[in-house]
């Protein structure tokens, strides 16, 4: 299965393709296209360029990411790796001291 995901111009945010059209920040309610479907969404998804930059298919496979750049799509998933970061961000801190 394949999801579409993009970057929302007005703030950059990883948004993904809803089954109903439209944008969601949330993966968990990206839709899931099987390959037979997976064109038709993305051109429509391509078609809406006042709205998402660079949209493209990823791989899922049930409610998790798969796939050889299943790495980076976790990265624009989750945020950065570094776990002072994390926590930073968890606490609400906007600067990190390194």
């Amino acid at each position: 299965m394949k999801a579409i995901t993009a970057n929302r111009l007005e703030d950059g945010r990883v948004v993904y393709r809803k089954a109903e059209g439209g944008w969601t920040q949330h993966f968990e309610d990206a839709a899931r296209y099987s390959d037979d479907a997976l064109d038709s969404a993305l051109e429509a998804a391509l078609a809406e360029e006042g709205v998402v930059v660079g949209p493209y298919a990823i791989d899922v496979e049930g409610a998790a990411l798969s796939g050889a750049k299943l790495r980076r799509e976790s990265i624009r998933l989750f945020g950065p790796t570094a776990g002072s970061t994390r926590e930073a961000a968890k606490q609400g801190a906007d600067h990190v001291q390194i």
